[in-house]
């Protein structure tokens, strides 16, 4: 996975017909990415350059940004992604808020499954003590379908056989 970069634009460079600016590594502390926006303004090619956009970014997987977007946010996020690799980006646009992803993953998630019937038979064998003749008669795959049609859980698919299940309660 790449790591989180923003590509910050001198505006006043851009609104005269030079692209100048400077990629930035996203999870740098915020002190950091606001001194090198500092430097790339002060050695702008254009007199009195004061204000910048993001114009680029990558390694947010798919997470989509304004050119306004906050600093903060920009590095809290970066942050996020870095820790958690593709499934925090796509919890945070599951909910499109930093804090509650933050909260699936530390009070809702149940683990990383290759399907449902995977999870719920993990989740049978691991609660209920069941009989070894009686196992091969569960239907796993309905369980899990029905957990997830009811609201009880809700899945984050992160790639082939990678389910991360998490609860709504």
């Amino acid at each position: 996975m790449t790591q989180p970069r923003i590509y910050i634009a001198d505006l006043a460079a851009y609104n005269a017909g030079i692209l100048y600016g400077v990629w930035i590594d996203a999870t740098d502390d915020l002190n950091d990415i606001q001194a090198q926006i500092k430097t790339m303004l002060a050695s702008s090619p254009v007199d009195d350059a004061e204000e910048y956009a993001l114009h680029d970014y990558e390694g947010f997987e798919s997470i989509r940004f304004s050119e306004w977007e906050s600093l903060k946010h920009l590095h809290e996020t970066a942050c996020f992604i870095e820790e958690h690799g593709k499934l925090g980006a796509e919890l945070f646009n599951y909910f499109d808020d930093l804090e509650e992803a933050e909260s699936a993953l530390e009070d809702h998630y149940h683990g990383e499954f290759t399907s449902l019937s995977d999870y719920a038979e993990n989740f049978t064998c691991d609660t209920t003590d069941i009989p070894e003749h009686l196992k091969p008669y569960i239907d796993y795959e309905a369980m899990g379908k029905d957990w997830e049609m009811s609201g009880d859980i809700y899945t984050i698919e992160t790639g082939f056989e990678e389910i991360h299940i998490f609860s709504n309660h």
